[in-house]
């Protein structure tokens, strides 16, 4: 805020090809993600390389390709999962992990999406994998490690029904991701995501197909905690 009451201008870094939200971690909390698709690999490094130089915040780049992974490994991310990479992270939070529950292994590259972003970001996580519904009890027998969430987040495509039957289980927020991970009626996601919008279990956020990223920000902002660099 200004000495008038007013709030400042928001700082961009204009790059030419891009232009950077500077001051995203200070509004938010949370920082703008470099969106690595169909980006060349240039401008990749650029962008990070001007995030790292102009703030401490943390910096997170998600869809990489292996050919943007390879460049960027030079700048040294604090962590790289599938085709996610992130620097300077947070301090940990002392909050209950947020858990990330995945239907499957095919999910895995939304799942480590989610996680390095919350890892970014400083809230602590735990992942509970391959628990979808087409086996139950594997889910049932993680119910105590899940429960004990401060959030939890749901990866999962076919039908979607893993986020309901788990809003139905435990009370904790429950953030649905539905995933484009499935045979033909599952319609690269679609079918999850309207299973999860019209599910009977109240209470239960659903973000976009696919969106980790956003998932992780969304459990942020139910968690209402500022994180620290």
């Amino acid at each position: 805020m200004s000495s008038t009451g007013q709030r400042e201008p928001s700082q961009v870094e204009d790059l030419g090809h891009s232009k950077i939200d500077v001051d995203r971690m200070g509004r938010l909390g949370i920082p703008e993600a470099v969106f690595a698709a169909g980006k060349t690999v240039d401008q990749c490094v650029e962008i990070v390389s001007r995030l790292l130089e102009q703030t401490n915040h943390p910096v997170v780049v998600t869809r990489s390709t292996a050919e943007q992974r390879t460049a960027l490994s030079g700048l040294a991310p604090q962590a790289m999962q599938s085709n996610t990479l992130s620097w300077q992270h947070s301090s940990v939070m002392a909050v209950n992990p947020v858990v990330i529950v995945s239907g499957g292994t095919s999910d895995q590259s939304v799942v480590d999406e989610a996680q390095v972003t919350l890892q970014a970001l400083g809230a602590p996580t735990k992942v509970v994998q391959d628990v979808g519904v087409a086996g139950l009890h594997r889910l049932l027998n993680s119910l105590d490690q899940i429960s004990e969430a401060s959030v939890v987040i749901v990866v999962a495509g076919m039908e979607g029904s893993l986020s309901t039957v788990l809003t139905g289980l435990v009370p904790n927020p429950i953030i649905a991701v539905p995933t484009s991970v499935g045979y033909g009626s599952s319609l690269e996601g679609i079918t999850a995501m309207l299973s999860a919008m019209a599910s009977c279990a109240p209470g239960m956020s659903v973000v976009g197909i696919d969106n980790g990223y956003g998932a992780a920000c969304a459990a942020m902002r139910v968690l209402n905690l500022r994180s620290e660099i």
